[in-house]
């Protein structure tokens, strides 16, 4: 009799695992080294499946509901133990439950900039986070590729190991889909669907998993291509820079000297405007034979000194041209580009004329 009950103490007869924790995402019954007696129940609860392993190999998987460990309930194992004509001792295997309810609100995101080919800057980095729920669809490959022969696999071990793999797919999706970098702030909703289209067939084959939903939270771009999109977003707003350069200059006018090195600029600009459209004139101020007029009996030294304002050169660069005229040297270069002021390109800089100058204040 106590042989019979040191023999009992030996053996497995009820195989089963109730999971009282939310993070599990695999378990390896503890069979102590005991094995498994012939006619042993085996318990699988919902959203659970139950997995044999013997020797290293795959034997059957039992889905939920209660099992008699008989030849005819193991067909793989019988098999891969050559039970001619059934099994009556017992037998030690390996079994693994793994859980396939829905995890929900996992959380991914790149460590490091993925590089992607944009049609509208060509070459960028881009950063990327968002959300994620998953379940296991076939726990071989899961326990093959995933969690291995982990005793007590967890949710925060599985973030770590797929974040990368993740990520990797996420890059490869992300180029296949040709979605421009300017339009992904306002079609994060569309982005995730059409994703989850190509994250599923890459990671179900390859993980034994299946994404029910993938979620696009935020796609950021380094700071030098924000600070680029800023600033055609400026040029869009300004609109005709011709005039938004004439407005500067107005403003300039308007504050008076005090006004800075616009206001200057902009008075330069405008009293030699001025002086060239009244020496065009008839009787102007210079005489039929090009002296200057001066009323008889009033001398120049009478006048009193006149300030001259600083003489503008035949020919200026673009910042010289920038300061006259009191915006910066981007504009300048921008109303070069569009044809409104007319310069020549030498080698890599422009040469203006101060007659372009002065036809870009009259246009």
């Amino acid at each position: 009799m106590a042989l019979m009950d040191f023999i009992k103490g030996e053996l497995i007869d009820v195989i089963e695992w109730t999971d009282d924790s939310r993070d599990t995402l695999s378990y390896r019954f503890p069979d102590d080294d005991k094995a498994v007696k012939n006619g042993a129940q085996l318990i699988v609860r919902e959203s659970q499946v139950a997995q044999f392993v013997y020797v290293g190999e795959f034997g059957d998987t039992f889905k939920p509901g209660k099992h008699t460990l008989t030849t005819e309930n193991i067909p793989v194992l019988t098999k891969l133990k050559s039970w001619k004509y059934g099994f009556n001792s017992p037998f030690k295997v390996d079994v693994y439950y793994v859980t396939t309810r829905l995890f929900t609100g996992n959380k991914w995101g790149t460590a490091n900039p993925i590089m992607l080919r944009d049609k509208d800057f060509g070459i960028v980095r881009l950063r990327a986070f968002g959300t994620y729920d998953f379940k296991i669809v076939d726990p071989k490959i899961f326990l093959k590729e995933v969690a291995g022969s982990d005793f007590h696999f967890h949710l925060d071990e599985f973030a770590d190991t797929m974040r990368s793999r993740m990520v990797s797919v996420f890059s490869d999706a992300m180029a296949s889909s040709g979605v421009p970098a300017l339009d992904m702030a306002t079609r994060y909703t569309e982005l995730g669907d059409s994703l989850l289209q190509l994250i599923n067939p890459a990671i179900g084959p390859k993980y034994g998993l299946e994404l029910t939903s993938f979620l696009v939270e935020n796609v950021s771009v380094p700071p030098e291509v924000e600070a680029a999109i800023d600033k055609r977003s400026s040029m869009g707003a300004i609109g005709n820079l011709n005039d938004y350069v004439k407005f500067q200059m107005a403003e300039g006018l308007a504050k008076g000297t005090g006004g800075g090195m616009g206001g200057t600029a902009a008075e330069m600009a405008m009293g030699f405007s001025m002086a060239q459209q009244m020496m065009n004139q008839p009787g102007g101020m210079l005489g039929a034979q090009g002296t200057p007029a001066v009323a008889p009996g009033v001398g120049v030294a009478a006048a009193g000194p006149v300030s001259a304002a600083p003489a503008m050169p035949d020919l200026m660069g673009i910042p010289e041209v920038a300061k006259l005229l009191g915006v910066s040297e981007a504009d300048v270069l921008a109303t070069l580009e569009a044809g409104d002021l007319k310069g020549k390109k030498i080698g890599s800089t422009y040469r203006i004329t101060r007659a372009a100058v002065d036809e870009f204040l009259k246009s």
